[in-house]
């Protein structure tokens, strides 16, 4: 969902988050929008049950900031 949305876009002012889960289509469709210019967010290794989908986004350059689930708030307030 991210992915179709972010092609029609051509800079966005947003901030994607991707959490915990499996997968990498959440990882390529949070790299688009960052290459778009939005801000991005990905859960930690440490508060994730499956740290399949934050790890590709991260691996992938699509994460800018990783924090954990209960500091991801903070990290949100930071970018505003």
């Amino acid at each position: 969902m991210i992915r179709a949305q972010s092609k029609n876009l051509i800079r966005i002012r947003a901030i994607g988050i991707i959490l915990t889960g499996m997968g990498y289509d959440g990882a390529k469709g949070l790299l688009a929008m960052r290459k778009k210019g939005a801000r991005t967010i990905g859960q930690d290794e440490a508060s994730s049950v499956v740290y399949g989908m934050p790890k590709a986004a991260y691996n992938i350059g699509a994460v800018e900031i990783q924090a954990s689930l209960e500091n991801i708030p903070r990290a949100i307030c930071s970018l505003l």
